[in-house]
């Protein structure tokens, strides 16, 4: 039997990849999420990424912030 591959589907192409997925979490953090790319994430994207990239996305922003602030208030006296 001949089987072709069937050609990718929307959903496979929509998948949001780690570029997407870092942007969407920023964008999100910060409240500027379009809704274009809210309705892409929720779709297509998988739960499980978005909550280790928001648990990841939240500890390297504590950490940021708490060095500037050591750094300020230290140069501060």
């Amino acid at each position: 039997m001949n089987q072709s591959n069937p050609p990718p589907s929307n959903e496979q192409e929509s998948k949001p990849g780690f570029i997407q997925i870092t942007a969407s979490l920023i964008a999100a953090a910060f409240g500027v999420q379009s809704a274009k790319n809210r309705e892409r994430d929720f779709k297509h994207g998988n739960f499980r990424h978005f909550i280790v990239g928001g648990i990841v996305f939240t500890v390297l922003f504590v950490l940021t912030m708490f060095l500037v602030v050591s750094t300020v208030l230290e140069r501060a006296g």
